[in-house]
């Protein structure tokens, strides 16, 4: 003798209401479990060790010494180059009646 779906629905139904579960009689792929689970990133972040070295950094503890940057350096004269000719960024308006002199141009 077997057991009407919509007895197995009920009973599945009070189950969940009272162990605070989701109901999901059509078994529909949610979600739900991996939303729930606790964020790994801060427990990945403590495995490695914070990152010092950089230029950046040890100019900061060390402001008595002087630090190359050899990418910073490249990009200061690869910036010297472009000013040289010509290709620089245009300059900023400062004020409304440099921009109101812009406008007269069009």
């Amino acid at each position: 003798m077997s057991v009407p779906r919509s007895r197995i629905l009920d009973l599945m139904k009070t189950q969940c209401a009272i162990f605070n579960t989701t109901y999901n009689p059509q078994r529909l792929r949610l979600g739900s479990r991996i939303l729930h689970q606790r964020l790994k990133g801060p427990s990945v972040a403590s495995y490695y060790p914070p990152r010092i070295g950089t230029i950046a950094q040890l100019r900061k503890l060390y402001p008595e010494d002087t630090f190359i940057d050899e990418k910073e350096e490249d990009w200061v004269e690869h910036l010297n180059v472009a000013r040289s000719r010509g290709k620089e960024n245009p300059k900023k308006k400062r004020t409304a009646a440099e921009s109101k002199k812009l406008n007269k141009r069009k």
